[in-house]
């Protein structure tokens, strides 16, 4: 619930965080080094980066070894309580001019630390939820029946490899693999053709559950650790040959990126929402998917893909703009909904694991969340100011997600997640 530590009127004596993505107000944990020096934990405040192993004496004693660890997994397996704690904490330290002179010496520039993705991640899955992409992606498949029947009953995921998932920055390597083209009477092998982006919203599990006792869609909000962005790059062609009767396999699996920030649940208690209603004549949730609040089990989380290619970069030319949305206006199932239903079969949930909403698309053309549905399948390429166009992602291009959400004067931000596609090795 919104506290003291969501109060608009907080401020820190650290100049850039007012105003910026990172104000006292959000304070996401990371995991950075510098050089040579072993990772290690950190929050974000304005344009730097505050070590929290070098202000170890300054915070809880019970705290320091799960804060002193190269991942964030013992610290989420803590649960929400202690988050909520540290938070508190850290707004002191940042607030209050007694600390300065201790605190200030340990902020280090934002562009001198190099991000980690924060957890070993035991688990990756990824989910479909995003109601308007599953129709637009079905409409090019089955125009009279875009949603297969099970859609509205039960939300749907993969499991996804979590060796392959990296922190903004990392290379896009392109793909190789079998693709078929309709008219061709056996595959081949090569690098995708059909390169693409989906823009996603990540969450963390922070406390899990025993193998065998599900957890209940009421209680879900508190295992969740945190939230991130997330892209699940994917190799449109590949899918379309391999993907019956398993589903997602080489297309997805070769990387996903996120955002390198952990954005606790507390800095985004004031823009919880309510879920869309539901269209007339859908089904209602099963017992075990009934939101007890279901005013407050969406997210208000603005969110944008932008492109350059190489010939932007040369010219000078500004990002274009693929997708501006929102999470809240895009989502079928909630958060507390996949995690439950994830967990429903006693499957054990474990702290650091990685749920992957799927692509976020908003009902509008303004906020398609991959090129296959902006391109319609490649039939109606995007002119950029280049005078280039694409239908899917060519060599070079890079691709960045931005997250953030805003109100009462306080902008709460999740940082980039970038990536860019180079050549196949």
């Amino acid at each position: 619930m919104i506290d003291e530590s969501n109060d608009p009127g907080l401020a820190s004596w650290v100049a850039s965080a007012q105003g910026s993505d990172f104000p006292i107000q959000n304070l996401p944990l990371g995991i950075f080094s510098v050089g040579n020096r072993r990772r290690r934990p950190c929050v974000a405040i304005g344009d730097f980066v505050l070590d929290l192993v070098a202000i170890a004496d300054l915070l809880d004693e019970e705290w320091r070894e799960d804060l002193s660890q190269p991942v964030l997994n013992s610290w989420l397996a803590r649960g929400q309580d202690a988050q909520r704690a540290l938070r508190s904490r850290l707004q002191e330290l940042l607030s209050d001019e007694r600390y300065r002179d201790d605190v200030e010496p340990e902020l280090i520039g934002l562009t001198e630390a190099r991000m980690h993705v924060p957890c070993f991640i035991g688990d990756y899955t990824d989910f479909y939820v995003g109601i308007h992409h599953a129709t637009n992606v079905g409409r090019q498949f089955r125009p009279d029946n875009p949603l297969l029947p099970n859609y509205k009953y039960v939300p749907i995921g993969y499991h996804g490899r979590a060796s392959s998932v990296r922190a903004s920055g990392e290379p896009v390597i392109r793909p190789c693999g079998q693709r078929k083209a309709p008219d061709a009477e056996v595959p081949e092998y090569g690098p995708s053709r059909r390169l693409d982006y989906e823009l996603e919203l990540g969450v963390w599990i922070g406390t899990g559950n025993e193998l065998g006792s599900p957890i209940p869609v009421g209680q879900a909000d508190e295992h969740i650790g945190g939230y991130c962005l997330l892209n699940d790059w994917s190799a449109r062609d590949l899918q379309a040959w391999e993907y019956q009767p398993l589903g997602p396999f080489l297309a997805k699996n070769f990387l996903t990126s996120i955002s390198a920030w952990i954005v606790t649940p507390q800095a985004l208690a004031p823009f919880r929402r309510a879920m869309p209603p539901r269209p007339a004549g859908d089904p209602e949730p099963l017992p075990y998917l009934q939101e007890p609040e279901p005013d407050r089990a969406a997210l208000a989380i603005q969110l944008e893909a932008t492109l350059t290619t190489e010939a932007m970069r040369r010219q000078g030319l500004d990002p274009h703009v693929l997708s501006r949305g929102s999470a809240d206006a895009s989502m079928y199932w909630s958060v507390a909904q996949i995690v439950a239903h994830h967990s429903s079969n006693g499957c054990n949930l474990q702290p650091g694991d990685l749920i992957g909403t799927g692509t976020l698309s908003t009902a509008g053309a303004e906020g398609l969340g991959s090129l296959l549905e902006i391109s319609r399948g490649g039939k109606q390429p995007v002119t950029l100011a280049s005078r280039e166009t694409r239908s899917f992602l060519e060599d070079g291009d890079e691709i960045t997600l931005r997250a953030w959400c805003e109100g009462g004067g306080v902008r709460i931000g999740f940082g980039e997640c970038v990536g860019r596609v180079a050549a196949s090795g």
